[in-house]
């Protein structure tokens, strides 16, 4: 039997050069890896089923985009490998609306959200002209669950007639609408934030929800700016959904107040910032597969 300490699996072309740099510091450090694709997923899910092959963790950045790579984690769970953030709790973490609920039973500092049910499920509005005017205009909708990199938000809504739309249009999704958090500026920038998490260590970023730019939260930052709860917030976010890794976005208002706005992206775009103006800088990304090598080690 073949055995390789990290496995990944991809299809986005982009994820290309963060998993060629996971490789290299893998094999740095005497780990080894084994990348499985759309070209030799079917022999990767032979080799596993006749157990030819094993992995001792396994990042799955493939399932979700394409059903076809799910029996490789399938047979992995089965035998024990370590699952880079376990299915179940990605599941119960991802969907908006169930996380919301979980956010505000614990005291998360959230923006006003009206959650209304899948329009299959029920037609009926379930908010009203009052509602709006608690939200004030404009607002935001977003669906609970299928809304990767803004696809499917509405940022500028202002009718319900529009709610209604969007409901139509994917009918079995639930769907949050929710007022719009106006950040201050610090420094220049519009105090919006997305944090990563990764293996037990928060990684804060400056990330511009309007140009979509990164720029790292410096030690610095974090102390003249009063930043550090962008930390802790993240934390707790982690202790609640148990995920290994994630990205989580915080924007701070003119009162120095906190509010999760994104709550959990489990896919992080982790395309590099020398190579892509809206990436994500270099050295954080090596600071998170750092992590991740930390984390296999552990095993």
């Amino acid at each position: 039997m073949r055995h390789f300490d990290l496995a990944i699996a991809y299809t986005w072309e982009y994820d290309e050069e963060f998993i060629e740099l996971i490789e290299k510091i893998f094999q740095s450090e005497g780990y080894t890896t084994f990348l499985i694709k759309p070209t030799n997923y079917e022999e990767v899910i032979h080799l596993l089923e006749t157990r030819k092959l094993y992995f001792s963790a396994y990042l799955d950045r493939a399932s979700d985009e394409d059903p076809a790579f799910m029996p490789i984690a399938q047979i992995l769970q089965r035998r024990k490998s370590y699952i880079i953030n376990p299915y179940q709790r990605v599941n119960e973490s991802v969907d908006k609306a169930i996380i919301h609920k979980r956010l505000q039973q614990k005291r998360f500092r959230l923006p006003k959200t009206f959650i209304l049910p899948a329009f299959d499920h029920d037609f009926r509005p379930h908010i009203n002209p009052a509602d709006l005017d608690f939200l004030k205009r404009p607002f935001i909708i977003k669906p609970s669950y299928f809304s990767g990199g803004g696809q499917g938000v509405i940022k500028n809504a202002e009718t319900l007639d529009e709610i209604r739309r969007e409901r139509i249009k994917s009918p079995t999704e639930k769907y949050l609408v929710q007022e719009i958090i106006h950040p201050k500026r610090i420094h220049g920038r519009r105090a919006w934030f997305r944090v990563i998490w990764a293996f037990d260590q928060a990684i804060p970023t400056w990330w511009d929800d309007h140009t979509h730019i990164y720029f790292p939260v410096t030690r610095k930052d974090l102390e003249k700016y009063n930043l550090t709860a962008l930390k802790k917030i993240t934390a707790r976010v982690a202790k609640l959904t148990g995920l290994d890794y994630f990205s989580s976005e915080i924007a701070i208002t003119k009162d120095h107040t906190f509010y999760l706005i994104d709550y959990v992206n489990d896919q992080c775009d982790m395309r590099l910032k020398s190579n892509h103006p809206d990436g994500v800088p270099d050295v954080l990304v090596k600071q998170f597969v750092q992590r991740m090598l930390a984390k296999v080690a552990s095993l």
